[in-house]
């Protein structure tokens, strides 16, 4: 089994994911694309020598595949990125789109809650409130205000994850491509001490995060891509939940806040295992 990481610079449809690896001593080549949902920045340790400003861990779902199933990987998700990351360079990163060859065999991707301010909004609404709650004015001051999507900021993502799919398939037509959607970060109602949010802004957060899962969804059943649902696998597991696969809010350093931790990643990981054929 390869694993690499790239640093700076229906059931028909998967049937012969891993013929090419089965037919040669190759193992099939996987490219892993996304945001800090697909890296899993804070996860036990780096995946990159030396780590990088993506911050890949080497336990997130798509490294956690690859050992299972003996895949040549290549993950080029990186915490930050939107959809115009995948498609274009960005942050000093070539596109993410460049490591898929007409060698993939599979594609995963996670992406669009940074191109509608998920994270941003959730982490600014608890750096308010919990200064709020403190009667802490100085920190308060310090927060910044919780941003918002506009409707054309939708629009646009809703068309960079078709954009996605087609590049995909130029690039690399024998493989499959799986959409992971966002995992669950709040419950569905109310909060707790991992969530401190108004009732305003954990609403907010429940709606964008349930708009960025019904556009991956639509896109995913109209351009024929799978779609592994996280929102729906890690319900019952938020921040809030009994055994969280979400982060809360405040985190010890190097921990990302309302982000997946390790039982999130295997979780997915092991579903993809189920899923995919072998």
């Amino acid at each position: 089994m390869r694993i690499r990481t790239r640093i700076g610079h229906g059931v028909l449809a998967v049937v012969g994911l891993f013929a090419a690896g089965a037919a040669s001593a190759e193992p099939a080549r996987y490219v892993a694309m996304g945001s800090s949902f697909a890296a899993g920045p804070g996860i036990t340790k780096s995946a990159d020598d030396p780590p990088d400003s993506c911050r890949r861990s080497a336990d997130n779902y798509a490294h956690q595949l690859a050992r299972k199933r003996g895949l040549d990987l290549v993950d080029v998700s990186c915490g930050g990125a939107v959809t115009a990351s995948i498609l274009g360079a960005w942050n000093g990163h070539p596109a993410q789109i460049e490591a898929v060859t007409p060698a993939t065999r599979l594609v995963t991707v996670t992406i669009g809650g940074n191109d509608v301010f998920l994270i941003a909004g959730l982490g600014a609404g608890a750096c308010r409130e919990t200064a709020r709650r403190r009667a802490d004015a100085e920190a308060l001051a310090k927060c910044p205000a919780p941003p918002r999507a506009d409707e054309a900021a939708y629009v646009r993502l809703a068309a960079a994850m078709k954009e996605i799919v087609t590049q995909v398939r130029a690039r690399a037509p024998k493989a499959t491509l799986v959409f992971v959607d966002y995992f669950t970060i709040l419950p569905a109602s109310g909060v707790c001490a991992a969530t401190p949010l108004s009732p305003q802004d954990a609403e907010a957060g429940r709606e964008t995060a349930r708009r960025v899962a019904e556009i991956t969804a639509k896109t995913a059943r109209e351009t024929g891509a799978l779609l592994v649902k996280a929102s729906t696998l890690s319900a019952g597991h938020d921040a809030c939940g009994a055994t969280p696969w979400m982060n809360g809010f405040p985190v010890p350093p190097g921990v990302a806040a309302f982000h997946p931790n390790l039982a999130g990643m295997t979780a997915v990981a092991e579903t993809l295992d189920r899923v995919l054929p072998r």
